[in-house]
């Protein structure tokens, strides 16, 4: 004990001393010599980095069109995406209620019509009675990479507007059977970021926020693990909401992987692009046609698919109900050509 503490106190020593030099030299520099390399660091006037200026520049641009919801099932926040006052938010955000209360960065409050929600996917439509609001630009979901910037506005546990930054961790996360096309990131998302939304390096919506991952199911901690719903998807929903009061999307029950190098060279896939079936739902259209697990889809509706961004696309631009060719290989590398007769799945 005595030779631990003996260390300690030297090392505290030592750490005076040293520390004490250098507010020495830092504070009274030799007459005539010039100020210390690191001076010019601190002015004023230096010029931020670029990437802490972009995201000022897009919380500056985008942060007005950033809203607060209140409602009956609570509070959360909303993105106003039309001028004309429409807004995508979350289905939970709103709950069952038909109007809601929305709040504007500049202090104006209207009574939002809740126009309609799909709860299964969690983006409902909420309009006011307004013209000119600022409304934030969309990006393309679909182009989204691994790895680039995201940056998430919302109003967490009521501090409105709160900015975090981080990156897109993943693409095509599933928390539910039915959810299964979310963005995965690690910017922070709180309580009552919900409905808010996740951008890119361009100030562009690419998704509205709507889950974190906190505890693991044994209750161990996580942090760096949210979600948000790709804001193609939310455009559609909205797109169908406001021309026909009801939202149908077409349904094959599949669970899917995008190919990727690493993947392709350790199962010696036959391809290196297209998507690899996870699993396939009993009973779904693309059981009854015949998908099997570890298929390899290359092709669907005669538009080539090099990853799950192509089939997303292909499916939301397809009517319930029809029947689309589906081509790809087999896990043994033989090929398969089959007709799947898409489902329907339908909120209002």
């Amino acid at each position: 004990m005595r030779k631990i503490a003996a260390g300690l106190a030297l090392a505290g020593t030592l750490g005076l001393g040293i520390g004490a030099g250098q507010a020495v030299i830092g504070i009274v520099p030799a007459v005539g010599s010039a100020p210390p390399a690191w001076a010019d660091v601190t002015a004023p006037d230096a010029p931020l980095l670029t990437p802490e200026q972009t995201v000022i520049d897009i919380t500056r641009r985008v942060s007005p069109a950033v809203v607060s919801i209140l409602s009956g099932a609570g509070s959360g926040s909303g993105v106003v995406i039309r001028a004309d006052g429409v807004i995508l938010t979350n289905a939970h955000v709103v709950g069952n209620m038909r109007t809601v209360t929305v709040s504007m960065a500049n202090g104006d409050e209207y009574q939002g019509a809740v126009l309609g929600r799909a709860p299964d996917i969690d983006l409902a439509v909420v309009r006011v009675e307004a013209n000119n609001l600022p409304a934030a630009p969309l990006g393309d979901s679909d182009q989204l990479q691994v790895g680039q910037a995201a940056i998430a506005i919302g109003n967490p546990v009521g501090f409105e507007r709160s900015v975090t930054t981080g990156v897109v961790s993943a693409l095509n996360r599933s928390i539910n059977p039915r959810l299964d096309e979310l963005i995965q990131t690690d910017a922070a998302i709180n309580p009552g970021n919900s409905g808010g939304p996740l951008l890119n390096s361009r100030g562009e919506v690419i998704g509205i926020n709507t889950a974190v991952l906190n505890a693991t199911p044994r209750g161990q901690p996580i942090v760096g693990i949210g979600f948000a719903i790709p804001i193609n998807l939310g455009r559609d929903v909205a797109e169908q909401l406001l021309t026909t009061g009801v939202v149908t999307r077409p349904y094959i029950g599949i669970r899917h992987l995008g190919l990727y190098p690493e993947l392709v060279r350790q199962f010696r896939l036959p391809v290196s692009e297209g998507i690899l079936v996870m699993a396939v739902e009993a009973g779904a259209p693309a059981d009854r046609a015949g998908l099997r697990q570890g298929d390899i889809i290359t092709g669907i509706g005669g538009t080539p698919v090099t990853g799950e961004g192509d089939l997303l696309r292909v499916l939301r631009n397809t009517e319930p109900n029809q029947t689309v060719r589906m081509t790809g290989l087999r896990a043994n590398g033989q090929p398969f050509d089959l007709q799947v007769r898409l489902g329907e799945m339908r909120y209002r």
